[in-house]
């Protein structure tokens, strides 16, 4: 018997939920941890206050008021029972890092012990910037890099630990973090929003790009996990044959939250409000024990952070209950991934949601203006877009299961469709007093009308308008929210500025009003942009064909993908918007492909083991089982015994069919692999493991999976589809 995988089915249906107890009213405990508004107001001085406020908007902390806030900042803390203090950063990795300090401190002599927190190790701080990735902005013997302060996002406590949210940038000044790329962003999108903004309404000081995430996720037991060493070591199933019942049913979704499952939303909940994160909404998704749960929307800086900071929070909470959380695209094969959606907006300071119809023809106008522009930005960089979702985990999610293809097109819905149909229509130049009324009334003035259940959902779309915001649900689940926010807002800022000048040229040279000039443009782009929308099916292979005679993009793999990040048209962009240079932006293309090829040659090397060492020995046993059995009717039947053993024959030699196809296989893909490591070009090795060695992965599974089905089901070392999926 296959003990140590029964030993782990038999803890997994042994557990009892975990009791958990209610803080108190979530309104009452939200932010207890955080370092926000009401503890700064009890904690600093009325000038330290005001320092930290006006930080949030770009203006420089003086150091002696950095030592305030930082006495502050640390009292507050040691009245929680916090011991240590971590600059909390977000480095190429994908995930987060810190490194945790004592405030406690000694004299020369070792007398006089304090707790001590400075201006200064708040401000910043140098952690090894060698060991993280860097794609060649620094070498192994320069190890320089520094972490500082952000004032936008608030401080938080996380078990005994007082975590300041920090930029990371190298010696030279490069980014190597997300959050820096993004804050540049957001401070782009900000300058050319509200000039745009000020069309319609002069009062408008800054636009805020609002963020609200959908964090997809899988359960597994933890005992179940373990006995499973593809998903220790990749975060997915390698092998695996599909369970006889899967998602097919449907009842999963949206169904009855299992009871421990349940009890771990809510201690995680109950975490999530200390830390100020404003999770909302939870519930079963379409496949078997997989979940999801969405917060508010934020500002989008804010988001992304409590996005890091969940997945991290949900795997120490799923410890306490005995579970392992998966954030793989794509864990089981046959049954749905797990996204991110990217709910993303735009939010005036004079209280506007800038993608929400209004309820005047002037803030339709307004709305329209931001909508069309938005589609304009995804229509003309979409393959940057599409690079910025790219990953080895979200190529085996796209295109299936619901997940968007790897084609990025725009959903608007019919109602918006005719909308601008009708805006296509204005003609060049000024425009007829019967003109504008017609367009006042028929065009602008309805829209209040499209209302959400006016606006249908397709969730084969990458890019949707969902009624008041735009989805980006191409984005992978165990992605950093901030490389795909930081294209979006990137795109939309460059084409905002583009359109405020074109806009001020037809008013000042073609003598236009406003309106007739913002009228002409967007009739412009309405007729440049077609080739984006799209409202059918994203998986047919006529979208596919169609895609092409439209000239859109479909980088089906992450190398292929990624080769948009690094153009010409891409490097300008970052570069015109002030987001990254051109040495931060070939960077992050190395460090991705590095990532890539690590990814795809540590999955190899688990398929080869677990197939060699697992899969083939069980089968061998199992064989040798049924050759004794043969045997042994021989013995009894004579030369009659073939007829009798017949089945047991062809099991015995499709069992040696299916190992000897495995062991080819898995010699050939090390024989690929060896290959591949010893080229020079990250590029083409990252091609060489798509093209040469990616591709062995199903032949290998294909015969592994067969064995399952033969096999004596005691003998099967590995936890099956069917225990993994439906042990609740």
């Amino acid at each position: 018997m296959s003990t140590f995988r029964f030993q782990a089915l038999r803890r997994a249906t042994d557990r009892k939920p975990v009791h958990v107890e209610e803080l108190d009213r979530k309104s009452a405990i939200f932010g207890s941890n955080v370092f926000g508004d009401k503890a700064m107001r009890q904690f600093l001085t009325p000038e330290a206050y005001k320092a930290v406020k006006a930080a949030a908007e770009g203006v420089k902390i003086d150091r002696k008021i950095a030592d305030y806030i930082a006495l502050g900042m640390k009292e507050w803390a040691l009245s929680k029972g916090v011991t240590h203090y971590t600059h909390w950063f977000q480095p190429l990795t994908g995930t987060t890092a810190e490194k945790h300090d004592a405030f406690f401190e000694t004299s020369f002599d070792g007398s006089d012990p304090v707790e001590k927190f400075g201006g200064s190790q708040l401000v910043q701080q140098e952690p090894d910037a060698s060991s993280f990735p860097n794609g060649g902005i620094r070498n192994t013997f320069e190890a320089r890099g520094y972490t500082a302060w952000d004032p936008t996002s608030p401080a938080f406590i996380f078990g005994t630990t007082l975590c300041i949210p920090t930029v990371f940038v190298s010696y030279t000044g490069e980014a190597l973090d997300n959050k820096t790329p993004l804050l540049r962003a957001l401070h782009a999108i900000d300058e050319s929003a509200t000039e745009v903004a000020k069309y319609f309404d002069k009062n408008v000081k800054k636009v805020t790009p609002t963020l609200g995430w959908e964090q997809e996720y899988f359960l597994v037991d933890s005992a179940l996990a373990t006995s499973r060493p593809d998903i220790l070591a990749t975060g997915r199933t390698l092998l695996g044959h599909t369970s006889a019942k899967g998602q097919q049913l449907e009842d999963h979704y949206f169904g009855s939250i299992p009871t421990r499952v349940l009890q771990y939303m809510r201690d995680l909940e109950n975490e999530c409000m200390l830390l100020g994160i404003p999770v909302k909404t939870r519930h079963n998704e379409v496949a078997p024990n997989q979940f999801e749960l969405a917060p508010i929307f934020e500002e989008t800086n804010l988001a992304v952070d409590h996005n890091s900071l969940l997945m991290d929070v949900m795997q120490k909470v799923a410890e306490r209950h005995d579970f392992k959380v998966l954030f793989h695209e794509k864990p089981f094969k046959g049954v749905n991934g797990s996204g991110k959606h990217n709910n993303w907006s735009l939010a005036t300071d004079t209280g506007i949601n800038l993608l929400s119809p209004g309820k005047t023809p002037m803030s339709n106008l307004q709305f329209l203006t931001f909508f069309i522009n938005t589609i304009k930005a995804v229509h003309d960089y979409e393959e940057l877009l599409r690079a910025s979702i790219a990953s080895a985990s979200n190529d085996h999610r796209l295109g299936a299961n619901e997940a968007p293809p790897a084609i990025i097109s725009v959903f608007i819905g019919d109602a918006l469709s005719k909308v601008l149909d009708e805006l296509e229509g204005v003609s060049k130049g000024k425009l007829s007093p019967e003109e504008k009324t017609d367009l006042k009334l028929n065009v602008v003035g309805k829209l209040p009308d499209v209302m959400l259940d006016n606006t249908d959902r397709n969730r084969t779309s990458p890019f949707a308008f969902t009624g008041n915001k735009f989805e980006f649900r191409a984005v992978g689940s165990s992605a950093n929210c901030a490389v795909s926010m930081t294209t979006l807002n990137t795109i939309v800022a460059k084409q905002l500025k583009d359109f405020k000048n074109e806009v001020d040229a037809l008013i000042e040279k073609n003598d236009l009003k406003k309106d007739e000039a913002i009228f002409n443009v967007l009739r412009e782009y309405i007729k440049k942009t077609k080739a984006i929308l799209f409202e059918g099916d994203g998986y047919s292979e006529a979208w596919e064909k169609e895609a092409k005679k439209r000239g859109l993009s479909n980088h089906k793999t992450t190398p292929q993908a990624l080769k948009a990040k690094v153009s010409k048209k891409a490097v300008e962009l970052f570069g015109e918007m002030g987001v990254m240079n051109h040495v931060e932006v070939e960077s992050r293309y190395e460090i991705e492909l590095e990532e890539y090829v690590k990814k795809i040659q540590i999955e190899g090397r688990v398929l080869g083991d677990i197939a060699r060492n697992h899969v083939v020995p069980t089968a061998i046993k199992y064989q040798n089982v049924l050759i004794e059995n043969v045997k042994g009717l021989k013995e009894i039947f004579g030369k009659d015994f073939e007829k009798i053993a017949k089945e047991q024959i062809s099991l015995i030699k499709e069992i040696s069919e299916h190992i000897e196809g495995i062991n080819t296989k898995v010699e050939k893909m090390t024989e690929e692999r060896k290959k591949a490591n010893a080229l020079t070009s990250t590029e083409k090795m990252a091609d060489a493991y798509c093209d040469k060695v990616k591709p062995y992965f199903e032949e290998i599974r294909y015969h592994a999976d067969k064995l399952e089905l033969l096999v004596d089901d005691e003998l099967w070392t590995l936890t099956k589809y069917r225990e993994l999926l439906f042990t609740k």
